[in-house]
């Protein structure tokens, strides 16, 4: 699925966008992914996964 971290699944969200006269539209927040190349199961994957992912450690990036 697209815009979906393949580690945690975290994916897009919907709410809206308020104006100053509070006006309502619909806006997307999608999660900030990056394509990392990472250690799954001993081989070389291209992965996306989210910035928190990446902060926190939970993959291994290979070289």
């Amino acid at each position: 699925m697209a815009n979906t971290c393949d580690v945690c699944g975290k994916r897009r969200l919907s709410g809206h966008t308020v104006s100053h006269s509070n006006n309502k539209t619909k806006r997307v927040f999608n999660p900030n992914l990056q394509r990392v190349r990472a250690l799954i199961n001993g081989a070389t994957k291209r992965i996306k996964v989210c910035t928190r992912c990446l902060r926190s450690g939970l993959i291994t990036k290979s070289v």
